[in-house]
């Protein structure tokens, strides 16, 4: 018993150095007969184990580059739709705000990790070597995208609805609101379109829908241009004229851009921007009867669609007069134009 339990540990020593036997995908011929191009998507890299990194590190980079080599090959094979879909989109005069939310959500969409990768890895310590597999089933990708492009156009379909019953109702902040949030699930529709037109080869019409996307685009189209035109702003202006409270800035300004196809509101909800003013003066001499004060403004540009402030500076004008608020009131006058070129450029954006 003695001599065949010493043999049973010199085997179980011998292996151990030798570390653990290589896994069968390694073997290209195994590869290609387990996982064939028709089901799967694959990629295997192999690379020596740089001596300055622990395994830990050599073996993650190595999976971290066949998930990177697998899902290019994929993308590679989406892009030339995904370019199409953004010259369809400019074609058909679509405002600047939905090429760059849309854009920018296929982007975010096809730099995502592919659904359903999946990933071994082995290191062989005998030749230094770490080796990676990646693959992907076809069938599986497919079942997935279908399913994800008639939930996403189901959701965007929503929101569109939500957005023309306020626009109806005169709410264009809120309804710019919702038809911003159906453009990136449209946006994603469009990328797991080109998905499985890609994974199938070209699938029937019925599972990419793309008669549903393109109505749905189009009407998110359509209202943010008409949602765009007659812009209202909410105007706020806080005016101190020595001590007096005015409203000679902001009632100047609001004329000036009335005439510029600018329409007002009193409820800063439903305003599509938001203007806020601070203006103070202050007496710089006083020579010959003839007083000399400036007006000093704050300018502030809150967009409501984009939820930040699109523009802020400050300017000075000088004015002058008999008296002290003849002089400022002459100023503040004529700082409304000098403010009006500065915010224009930013409202017809």
């Amino acid at each position: 018993m003695k001599k065949y339990g010493i043999i049973a540990y010199c085997i179980m020593l011998s292996l151990t150095s030798l570390g653990q036997p290589s896994p069968r995908w390694i073997n290209d011929g195994w590869r290609e007969s387990s996982y064939p191009q028709n089901v799967y998507f694959t990629s295997f890299i192999s690379d020596f184990a740089d001596p300055r990194e622990t395994t830990e590190k050599a073996t993650a980079r190595m999976e971290a580059e066949a998930k990177r080599k697998l899902s290019e090959s994929i993308r590679v094979k989406v892009k030339s739709e995904q370019t199409i879909a953004e010259e369809s989109s400019e074609r058909n005069g679509a405002p600047d705000q939905f090429l760059s939310i849309y854009s920018s959500a296929i982007k975010t969409s096809s730099d995502a990790e592919i659904v359903g990768l999946k990933v071994e890895t082995f290191y062989d310590k005998q030749k230094d070597v770490v080796y990676a597999f990646a693959y992907a089933n076809k069938f599986e990708l497919t079942g997935y995208y279908k399913a994800n492009i008639n939930m996403l156009l189901q959701q965007a379909e929503g929101l569109l609805q939500t957005a023309v019953q306020l626009e109806s109702s005169k709410e264009k902040a809120k309804a710019r609101k919702q038809c911003a949030e159906a453009i990136p699930l449209l946006a994603k529709a469009r990328y797991a379109q080109d998905m499985l037109t890609a994974l199938s080869g070209g699938a029937g019409s019925e599972s990419l829908q793309q008669e549903t996307s393109e109505r749905l685009r189009s009407e998110a189209t359509q209202m943010l241009a008409r949602l765009a035109q007659g812009l209202y702003l909410y105007v706020e202006s806080d005016e101190d004229l020595f001590g007096k409270k005015v409203s000679i800035v902001g009632n100047h300004l609001k004329a000036i851009l009335a005439r510029n196809g600018c329409s007002f509101t009193d409820d800063a909800a439903q305003a599509d921007l938001k203007l806020t003013l601070s203006t103070a003066t202050r007496t710089i001499s006083n020579a010959d009867g003839i007083v000399f004060c400036y007006a000093d403004t704050e300018v502030a540009l809150y967009d409501n669609f984009k939820q930040k402030n699109v523009f802020s500076d400050e300017a000075s004008q000088k004015g002058g007069g008999a008296s002290p608020e003849r002089a400022g009131r002459q100023a503040m006058e004529s700082i409304a134009p000098q403010i009006a070129d500065k915010i224009m450029p930013w409202i017809r954006n």
